[in-house]
């Protein structure tokens, strides 16, 4: 809502400057987002006199004018407007003005023809094209006869430019401010005066409204109040210069006196009005009713639209006139010819006005304000205003009465507050006497006592309605800057992460340690990557209202968002990508749940070469075994008391069935680690990848390891090497685990150091060698003790696997 503040001051003194209001006014509760100066940049534009045009002798669509700019001679001035003519009052640039856009004037010469100066558009000096007139919009603008305007004077006080303009964002529950009135009581409570408005006078003649036409509304849930009034012998004509520029510096372009008038009314009183012409409305009555599917109207921008039945329309009985509240039909519209004009005003359903400008893409001033809310007390008031500005600017006479087809009542809200309770709530000791003034500052009326005050609020502030509003009303007015300054009461708390705060960043540090970088993925995705890598059945959660089918259901895993960041990085040439999450799924053990459980996971996804190529070195591919070392860094990092290891799979399905394992702690899944199924990774344009998944809320559960100093060992070590031939399907980690149990309480270390399949080796076998430390920290270790315990070793191999010692 643009502001005036020269029509601000005809209702209430204004004590500050505009800056130091747009300030105030945003500190108490509504933002000002700009303050316009029209005039600002422009300078040496005055007020000139056509006093003679001649054609250029060189150029046909040039025009040479003699104009009176105030000065002892005539100014020679070369134009090519089409509408110059004799003895028009018009805007002159002089030599070294400024114009829009910081264009200086200069003497000129046009086909030889010397011009001291331009006649200017209001388009030129900074006006925009949608408030320009129509009969102005290619040419000159001429001033019409009743401005007043006298030669070689500025400009700027006749076209409204000496104005300043608060472009206020008003925020939905403050529509009473989308019109001059309210936003006068808003000011005026700011500074403690009082406004004061003027109440229309409207000469009524003897003939009857109602004889003439009749209103009916359908349902009055559709408008609960809805009222009209007639007014004959309208002259339709441009309006005086002071309604334009009012309409102007509101961002509305003028048309005629009689839209004009509607138009001005609603900027005044935020109540928008409809003008429609009598004779064009080829009925009697007027019907407010809900449109029939399928019916079609042109509006008054030109546009067919086909209507909803949910489309409140104004119609006759044959057809729909207008779209009620937001924009009148072209079929009744005012015209030149126009002498007896219905001036309609009401109050339509916000909801179904906000759908339909929805529905047809139709947003205008009128629909925005019923949108937001209206004042019930002022559609009377509004009517009359719009009738008495007829009488004064058309010539008109206004019959008698208004045509009531609606009344909503006019009931006053009523607030019981508490001024203990305002006070308490705002740290404050303020009079009952002052929260009293702060009402009636406001238009509120207020009476009671110190435990107990009513307050009456007015029908244009329909968004109060509870005691939290009228405390807020309450410091709005006090001002914020002056509530008292209070430290907390209360223990005092050191500041830091919590344990499981610290768990997580350890996880994430720890793979960036790695040479891991950090993904943040949607948590929302699509039904098939929300339940893909997973070996167990879990019930998935679908969002209610998406914002894209992308995005409809809370993952259950990591992975398949790493995996989109890594197609998104391939795409762009980024072939080496080592990638880690660390965020929550949302899994659900039954349909009927109605909230997910949140589990924090970490995973990571590894493509492309670990190690590049180099002088020494050949490139080194991803594998299984080099992302199970990541992991096992991993786990280890997070120093938990458990055994890790992995057993064999192939229960998820997205991935490779012979390069699939469960990662287990004390013998409990607490995740995976696989390749991605070559099908799988086809299907989505993937390189080979390999990808891993913990549950971190179950490996944070066990228990923390006891980290022992332990002193370097005085006693020499002794190792044994094996190498043994066992079927294909062993893994090392059950050769590990017997070695280990039959080693005795001596063997300290077992190292996997070869593995051979192929020549020399039957058919389903594999060769696999270990090296093997043994040693004893208080003692040196005798070769009979370590072949001791190296003979059972081989023994258990052989019971256990079936294993040839080679």
């Amino acid at each position: 809502m643009k502001i005036s503040t020269n029509w601000l001051a005809e209702y209430v003194n204004l004590p500050e400057t505009p800056a130091q209001i747009a300030e105030r006014e945003t500190v108490t509760g509504i933002e000002v987002d700009e303050i316009i100066q029209p005039s600002a940049g422009l300078k040496k534009l005055v007020v000139g006199k056509i006093m003679q045009v001649k054609s250029h002798p060189d150029a046909d669509h040039l025009h040479v004018c003699q104009v009176d700019v105030g000065q002892e001679q005539l100014t020679q001035i070369v134009c090519g407007a089409p509408n110059v003519q004799v003895g028009q009052l018009v805007i002159v640039a002089l030599p070294g003005a400024r114009i829009a856009h910081n264009e200086k004037i200069k003497k000129g010469k046009f086909r030889g023809v010397e011009s001291l100066g331009m006649l200017c558009a209001l388009q030129e000096i900074g006006f925009d094209e949608a408030v320009v007139p129509d009969e102005y919009k290619d040419g000159i603008y001429v001033f019409p006869a009743d401005s007043q305007a006298k030669t070689g004077e500025p400009v700027f006080e006749y076209l409204g430019m000496d104005d300043t303009i608060l472009d206020f964002d008003i925020t939905p529950n403050r529509a009473d401010t989308l019109g001059m009135r309210g936003t006068a009581w808003e000011v005026a409570a700011m500074y403690d005066e009082k406004p004061h408005f003027d109440q229309p006078q409207v000469h009524e003649i003897d003939e009857i409204a109602n004889d003439l036409l009749t209103v009916k509304v359908a349902d009055e849930s559709l408008a609960p109040t809805y009222r009209v009034r007639i007014v004959k012998n309208v002259q339709v004509q441009a309006s005086p210069l002071w309604l334009q520029r009012r309409l102007w510096n509101n961002g509305i372009k003028p048309i005629n006196n009689v839209v004009d008038i509607t138009n001005y009314v609603m900027l005044e009183y935020g109540q928008p009005l409809h003008a429609y012409d009598y004779d064009r409305l080829n009925s009697k009555q007027l019907i407010v009713r809900l449109a029939q599917a399928g019916e079609q109207i042109t509006a008054l921008n030109g546009n067919n639209y086909e209507l909803d039945s949910q489309d409140i329309v104004i119609a006759n009985e044959q057809r729909p006139l207008g779209l009620a509240g937001i924009m009148g039909g072209n079929e009744s519209k005012i015209a030149s010819s126009t002498t007896t004009v219905v001036l309609e005003s009401g109050v339509f359903d916000s909801i179904r006005i906000r759908k339909t400008a929805q529905r047809h893409n139709l947003r205008t001033d009128a629909s925005t304000r019923f949108e937001k809310g209206v004042d019930l007390a002022a559609t009377a008031e509004a009517l009359d205003k719009a009738a008495s500005l007829l009488e004064t600017l058309g010539s008109a006479t206004v019959l008698n009465n208004q045509i009531v087809g609606s009344q909503a009542p006019l009931d006053p809200i009523v607030v019981q507050v508490s001024p203990k309770h305002i006070n308490h709530v705002l740290g404050t000791d303020i009079a009952t006497s002052e929260i009293k003034a702060i009402m009636e500052r406001l238009g509120f009326a207020a009476s009671g006592n110190d435990e107990q005050m009513t307050v009456t609020v007015p029908l244009r502030r329909w968004d109060i309605s509870i005691e939290a509003d009228i405390i807020e009303e309450v410091v709005r007015i006090y001002g914020f800057d002056k509530l008292p300054s209070t430290l907390p009461v209360g223990p005092q708390t050191v500041g830091g992460y919590n344990q499981h705060q610290q768990f997580l960043r350890r996880a994430r540090s720890l793979m960036r340690s790695l040479g891991y970088d950090e993904a943040i993925s949607y948590a929302l995705t699509t039904q098939e990557k929300a339940t893909a890598f997973s070996d167990i059945h879990q019930c998935v959660t679908k969002v209610d209202w998406p914002m894209t089918h992308d995005h409809e259901y809370l993952r259950l895993n990591l992975i398949s968002g790493l995996l989109d960041d890594i197609l998104y990085n391939v795409a762009r040439k980024q072939t080496n990508l080592a990638l880690f999450e660390q965020g929550r799924v949302f899994p659900k053990n039954d349909e009927q749940a109605v909230r997910p459980h949140e589990v924090e996971f970490i995973a990571g996804a590894v493509t492309g070469n670990i190690e590049d190529q180099n002088w020494q070195n050949s490139a080194r591919s991803v594998d299984f075994f080099a992302v199970k070392g990541d992991v096992d860094q991993l786990l280890q990092g997070l120093n938990k008391k458990a055994q890790i290891s992995y057993q064999a799979t192939d229960s998820i399905t997205q991935l490779h069935p012979g390069q699939t394992a469960l990662i287990l702690m004390n013998e409990h899944v607490v995740g995976f680690i696989g390749t991605v199924h070559p099908g799988y990774a086809k299907k989505l344009g993937l390189p080979e990848t390999v990808v891993f998944q913990l549950n971190l809320d179950e490996i944070e559960a066990l228990p923390d390891k006891n980290n022992i100093y332990i002193p370097a060992a005085k006693f020499p070590a002794v190792t044994r090497d094996i190498a043994i031939l066992v079927p294909q399907t062993v893994t090392h980690a059950a050769l590990e685990a017997a070695i280990a149990q039959a080693g005795g309480k001596y063997l300290t270390n077992i190292k996997l150091f070869d593995i051979y399949a192929g020549k020399n080796i039957k058919s389903g076998y594999k060769s696999v060698a270990y090296d093997l430390t043994f040693q004893n920290r208080e003692a040196t270790l005798t070769d009979q003790l370590v072949n001791q315990h190296f003979e059972r070793v081989k023994q258990v191999l052989q019971e256990q696997f079936g294993a040839e010692i080679r």
